[in-house]
């Protein structure tokens, strides 16, 4: 019951930070947003960490960033293997 319990919550909490990291990406395409003044600063600092970890294996490519592919993507692998457990 108990990691029946945690695996629901570890689920719920990958469910808010995919979310999170969309409203991210999508925010990206407009250019006029200052990303130093709140709420968006504080978006950036929860989700820059993890999209960093992938910018340092795929750097951007004719100024496109492709991490947010392979940060949703782990993201998906992980919330599926979950699934699993509960």
């Amino acid at each position: 019951m108990d990691l029946t319990l945690l695996v629901v919550v570890l689920l719920r909490f990958i469910q808010i930070y995919s979310f999170l990291l969309l409203i991210r990406v999508l925010l990206t395409w407009f250019p006029s947003i200052n990303w130093y003044n709140q709420p968006f600063a504080a978006l950036s600092q929860i989700t820059d960490p993890y999209l960093n970890l992938f910018r340092s294996i795929i750097p951007p490519l004719g100024g496109i960033d492709f991490s947010p592919i392979l940060a949703f993507l782990l993201l998906n692998l992980v919330s599926s293997g979950l699934q699993g457990f509960a």
